[in-house]
């Protein structure tokens, strides 16, 4: 063959590949055509700049419902032969799918799209690329019913970028927990999944009345699955609310929670049998707003718990009645309808449930005690003035107890102190009018602060206080405290009686060793008591406590005070951990006074009754050199005759015996 002959072969493959071209324009395009290009990983195309695979796995076309039914010009209509001589038009499923699409663009993951955003989810997010759509009924499609949770949770159930869109994850991270969601997890093909609730292409907000999980239809939706628990619950006393209109009155959801809806055998679920009544009836029944609106009695809930069956529950008993043993549970009618398990005329079946063998007389006895002075039934007066006697009986009988044991108290302390004939001065007056200021300024600041802290609190109650005004005393209290802590650190540094006793509650190496013998003593394991100085390990400890835990209250309860002005300087965290070091600072100093202290100066059978030092002073020599033999200045010092009417300096170290007629 010539060269000429050479030259002319690419002219006729151009010429087979046009003809060729217009033989297949001349019938319908199969797959396998399109394939040849498509199948190919590494085709691409630029759009707007972004590099955009055409790569189609043809495997995945195959077993996808699309390449099951339809050719890939069945949707690609306007390719009509291999060399696409322009971009083939961008596909659009509302081209098939139009009633798909309608019900989409009013949902909430269309509406971004309206403002000019991506929109939060669109088909392939849920259904999958379009060449690998897999049939609903398919194990393996993230729309089957399985998995339906798995493609919802893909966005649903990432925190950061919910909450980018101003939500939460929390709805998903319950509905995982939850009774449906365990189901589902354990191969449920009934148990309710997100699109069960909130449909699958049109999803609106709950606001919206054409919502499934609008108020007023969540009967309707729960009722796709509980037709029966429904249809009783339309029939009660909260479903004829709801069918009139009425907000007020709830629904599943109001009972059972939304997405963390739990089995009622749960303990954490609102509807198991020891949270029913307290947790769920409470919210409606025990304040006065179905009073004010309906007629309805409030209080219910509380005048449950006074009565025996509340009382019961309250112990721990998992067998007495609660709301839904008497009342029922889905079915709940009004006691004047025949049907209403509290009807007086069923009142003999209802309560022979638990109590067997009842008659019409037992049953008469009201449940919901101290329901008002409107109330005029013998067993609700009888209760009523009950209450109105032991109130004042209770007050009387311990108040007088009380009294009796004081003035026993007082003498016997009395007497215990004239029977030591000589005193050393423990604690000067300038000392002991410290410590008052101290002990008043704490005890307030105790009860108030508990008090702020719970206000529902029987001491809060007992206060009498409003809450502000508990909020100005327990202020000032604290104000007090901490210019009783600033007069102490100037006390220490100018007095000369102040910087000794700071010497002497110096600690040092030997308080640990101390510590450790007293131990031993006290448990019989060593022979000899261990000596003292002026001041002991445990009372060097409890200063010092006293000292770090008067500066760490009084720094962050001013940190409290101007939270704003603290939260503006460093960070907000820095006022919660003040709220936090506060509180169990506290709790820890109260109890180290009730626990420490009070052992010291009460219960110690070698000062009961009372350790009467901080009072007045004075300290028993005998006792003062048994406890602190090492502190030879003090109990081994000459005591001077004191003459009647002349009083001893109040010094410290000091001692002095009673002026004799």
């Amino acid at each position: 063959m010539n060269a000429r002959g050479f030259s002319s072969v690419p002219k006729l493959a151009v010429l087979f590949v046009v003809l060729a071209s217009t033989l297949h324009a001349a019938q319908k395009l199969k797959d396998a055509d399109c394939l040849t290009c498509h199948a190919d990983k590494t085709l691409t195309t630029d759009v707007n700049g972004k590099t955009i695979s055409l790569y189609v796995d043809e495997t995945k076309l195959r077993h996808s419902i699309h390449g099951s039914l339809l050719a890939c010009v069945d949707c690609h209509t306007d390719v009509k032969s291999l060399v696409h001589e322009k971009a083939p038009l961008k596909i659009t499923c509302a081209q098939c799918h139009a009633d798909a699409q309608t019900a989409y663009a009013h949902s909430t993951h269309a509406l971004p799209a309206k403002s000019g955003k991506n929109p939060a989810a669109g088909c392939e997010d849920c259904h999958a690329g379009p060449h690998e759509i897999l049939a609903v009924d398919d194990a393996k499609s993230p729309v089957n019913h399985a998995n339906i949770p798995i493609t919802c949770g893909r966005c649903h159930g990432q925190k950061f970028l919910m909450e980018s869109n101003g939500q939460s994850a929390q709805p998903f991270l319950s509905y995982q927990e939850s009774v449906h969601g365990r189901a589902v997890e354990k191969g449920s093909a009934k148990a309710a999944v997100c699109t069960d609730c909130h449909g699958a292409h049109e999803i609106i907000p709950a606001n919206d009345a054409k919502s499934p999980i609008y108020k007023f239809n969540v009967p309707g939706t729960c009722g796709k699955c509980h037709a029966d628990v429904q249809q009783k619950f339309m029939a009660s006393i909260h479903g004829q609310g709801i069918a009139r209109g009425n907000g007020l009155a709830p629904v599943c959801t109001d009972c059972h929670g939304i997405h963390s809806i739990l089995s009622h055998k749960n303990p954490n679920s609102p509807v198991a049998e020891q949270n029913v009544s307290r947790d769920t009836c409470a919210p409606c029944h025990e304040g006065v707003r179905l009073s004010k609106e309906f007629g309805l009695p409030g209080n219910r809930v509380t005048s449950y718990l006074d009565s025996y069956h509340g009382l019961a529950t309250q112990a721990g008993s998992v067998v007495a009645a609660n709301c839904s043993s008497c009342h029922g549970v889905h079915d709940i009618l009004p006691s004047n309808d025949p049907h209403s398990s509290v009807n007086r005329a069923n009142l003999d079946a209802t309560c022979g449930k638990c109590h067997k063998g009842v008659t019409q007389k037992f049953t008469l006895t009201r449940v919901h005690t101290q329901d008002g002075n409107q109330v005029r039934d013998i067993d609700t007066i009888t209760t009523r003035w009950v209450r109105r006697i032991y109130i004042p009986l209770i007050l009387l009988v311990i108040g007088a107890m009380a009294l009796h044991n004081l003035i026993i108290w007082r003498r016997k302390l009395a007497d215990r102190r004239a029977a030591h004939t000589v005193t050393v001065v423990r604690m000067t007056s300038n000392q002991r009018w410290q410590h008052l200021i101290l002990l008043t300024s704490f005890i307030i600041l105790v009860i108030t602060g508990f008090a702020l802290k719970y206000p529902e609190s029987w001491f809060a109650h007992l206060l009498g206080m409003s809450e502000a005004l508990r909020g100005i005393v327990h202020r000032i209290a604290g104000v007090v405290l901490i210019a009783a802590g600033i007069y102490h650190v100037f006390y220490l540094a100018a007095a000369r009686e102040g910087r000794k006793l700071l010497r002497d509650l110096a600690p040092g190496p030997r308080d640990a060793f101390d510590a450790m013998q007293a131990m031993l003593y006290y448990l019989g394991l060593r022979s000899e008591k261990p000596k003292f100085a002026r001041f002991n390990y445990a009372e060097k400890a409890e200063y010092w406590a006293l000292v770090w835990g008067t500066a760490l209250m009084g720094l962050t309860g001013v940190m409290l005070w101007e939270k704003v002005w603290v939260g503006n300087l460093f960070a907000r965290w820095w006022v919660d951990v003040a709220t936090a070091i506060h509180f169990y600072e506290a709790i820890l100093a109260t109890l180290a006074i009730l626990v420490w202290h009070f052992y010291q100066v009460f219960f110690d059978p070698d000062v009961y009754p009372m350790n009467s030092a901080w009072w007045d002073g004075k300290m028993p020599v005998e006792h003062y050199r048994e406890e602190h033999e090492l502190d030879v200045e003090t109990w081994e010092r000459p005591t001077p005759p004191v003459p009647q009417g002349i009083t001893e300096p109040d010094q410290p170290g000091s001692a002095k015996a009673p002026a004799q007629d």
